[in-house]
């Protein structure tokens, strides 16, 4: 059967079950659009404002999922503004395929008319890209495209079309070519290439001898243990070990945070206990976690007193960043499953009960200011166990990350490996769209927010109903607080003591917005925008907080994780 390339791309996006993509149209990606518009009863599009945001949404929508997310966008300055997102997706390891069109094959390399080599620029930031020169390798191409973005360590893929290739006509082939030799068999290659290994019952044996003989374990849990839906399996390890768990940022929700055995956030921003039992510990074990800067703060000085296990699906993690005494790469589901087969149960009681001595929290204590901590917790108990929450980067994820009670797997979507700005109300839309039944909200700041608020546009055109809450500091927090605490109370260029209005913003979007200055007008604002949302608009919080309010505890840069501001 023949058809052009445009239906062919969007027959084979159907093929593998895409039922929403985001983008922006432009003159290359026309035929696709219309192509688009003629299959819109089996694919929806979602129209962002800024092609930036189409990368987010599709990110948002495959983390909080676990199908890849789609999006489309235009030839040049299209195509570069996708660069960002496509980024933070391949930081964060999350399934993304991007769809970029280009001027026609007799131009590339001309300088014409918005070109750019995509390809070239995303390389480092993609796990594969392809520039399709030929109408009839399209569909090949989609299927491989799919399998490396979903397979090994999940990432972000790009597809470049010129625009004559999406007019020419083409053969569709009624069903995916045969393992043997066609696209399906390139598309395993691929993936194999990608991460995909296997691992021995002696790697199994020698992990779970390690682990049965440690007196003081630290599970260190990140975000493969959500990607591969190996959450069961880690709790039942930890209470077989009777070990404690702390948390990557990726990795919240993989251990309720209500669990006893649960100790938290690792790393710069961590808690007392997650740090001190990581430097205290004799056994490490990182389970689908890198070892970034961000969690180790020095290297040379990170769990100094611990043999490290590692477990990961990437080759290219183990002894990146932190020397280990032994690994199993695969699929982190398969591997504890099997380590569990051979694991004992352990008492470890002296362990926890010296860490427990390290979790004594503050109880909350009414403020005549408006602080995070209560409009984390305030808002978590009305939004309920089965929300999804998306953050931005700054003091508003770490306190979001301290205080928020996650207790399911993809229910918190931050960035970060890249720490992106402007990451959350896309994020925040594409969850809503894959999960239309679950309450989503947006916590965010006003630096941040700043940054993507044209969004809105999208958010109330396409009636995604979320809860949006603005940390309002008027200034960039984080980075005030690091000026605060390192640089001599030097505010170079950080207030943000201008407008806009955001309540009058989000009135200018059609949207309810409320302003709350302390705890009282807080409730009443909650209250408010909780109607707004359930009678199916999104709604907009400006939660005013004190311009020094600080994300603690903190490591300085390049001490080790127990000496911390308190």
């Amino acid at each position: 059967m023949r058809y052009t390339g445009a239906r062919i791309l969007v027959e084979a996006l159907i093929e593998q079950r895409v039922d929403t993509v985001f983008g922006f149209p432009g003159g290359a990606v026309l035929g696709i659009y219309d192509e688009l518009y003629r299959r819109r009863d089996q694919i929806r599009h979602v129209l962002v404002s800024h092609e930036q945001h189409a990368a987010h949404a599709a990110d948002g929508y495959a983390r909080s999922s676990g199908k890849a997310g789609v999006c489309i966008a235009t030839s040049g300055p299209g195509a570069t503004n996708l660069v960002t997102g496509i980024a933070t997706a391949y930081m964060d390891s999350t399934p993304l395929v991007a769809i970029t069109g280009n001027v026609s094959t007799s131009l590339l390399g001309k300088d014409s008319f918005q070109e750019v080599d995509i390809a070239g620029i995303t390389m480092p930031v993609v796990k594969h890209n392809w520039i399709v020169k030929t109408v009839n390798e399209l569909v090949e191409v989609i299927r491989e495209a799919f399998a490396v973005a979903c397979s090994g360590r999940p990432g972000p893929v790009l597809i470049d079309i010129p625009q004559d290739i999406t007019a020419a006509w083409g053969e569709w082939p009624e069903r995916p070519q045969s393992s043997s030799g066609g696209g399906a068999g390139r598309a395993l290659r691929l993936a194999e290439r990608t991460g995909r290994h296997t691992f021995s019952d002696e790697d199994l044996d020698r992990a779970a001898a390690m682990l049965a003989a440690s007196e003081r374990p630290l599970l260190y849990a990140g975000g493969g243990v959500v990607l591969s839906g190996a959450s069961e399996e880690l709790r039942e390890l930890a209470e077989r070990l009777n070990a404690p768990v702390a948390l990557s940022l990726m990795g919240i929700g993989a251990l309720p945070s209500d669990h006893p055995l649960c100790v938290g956030l690792i790393g710069m921003h961590g808690t007392a206990a997650a740090n001190k039992a990581a430097q205290k510990a004799d056994l490490l074990a990182a389970i689908g976690a890198r070892f970034s800067d961000r969690v180790t703060s020095s290297a040379g000085r990170f769990a100094k007193a611990a043999k490290v296990l590692h477990l990961d699906i990437d080759p290219a993690e183990i002894n990146k960043n932190i020397r280990t005494e032994a690994w199993v790469l695969g699929d982190i589901k398969r591997i504890l499953t099997g380590i569990l087969k051979k694991l004992p149960r352990r008492a470890n009681a002296l362990w926890i009960g010296e860490i427990g001595q390290w979790r004594r929290h503050p109880e909350r204590v009414p403020h005549p200011a408006l602080r995070p901590r209560f409009i984390i917790e305030e808002t978590a108990g009305r939004l309920g166990p089965d929300a999804i929450v998306a953050t931005d980067v700054g003091q508003h994820q770490i306190w979001t990350a301290q205080f928020y009670p996650f207790r399911r797997p993809r229910s918190f979507l931050s960035p970060g490996g890249l720490g992106t700005m402007g990451f959350g109300l896309g994020a925040a839309e594409g969850a809503k769209i894959a999960n239309p039944e679950r309450p989503v909200a947006l916590f965010t700041g006003d630096g941040s927010f700043r940054m993507n608020s044209g969004e809105l546009a999208t958010v109330g055109g396409c009636g995604t109903a979320l809860l949006i809450i603005i940390f309002n500091n008027h200034v960039l927090g984080m980075v005030r607080q690091w000026q605060s605490l390192f640089y001599g109370e030097r505010y170079a260029e950080t207030s943000l003591d201008r407008p806009p209005d955001f309540v009058k913003l989000a009135g200018a979007y059609g949207l309810p917005g409320y302003r709350a200055e302390d705890e009282a007008s807080f409730l009443r604002a909650l209250d408010a925008a909780m109607e707004a949302v359930s009678a199916g608009q999104t709604a907009l919080i400006d939660a005013v907080i004190g311009r020094d309010e600080r994300a603690l505890p903190m490591v300085p840069r390049g001490a080790p994780l127990d000496e911390q501001i308190p």
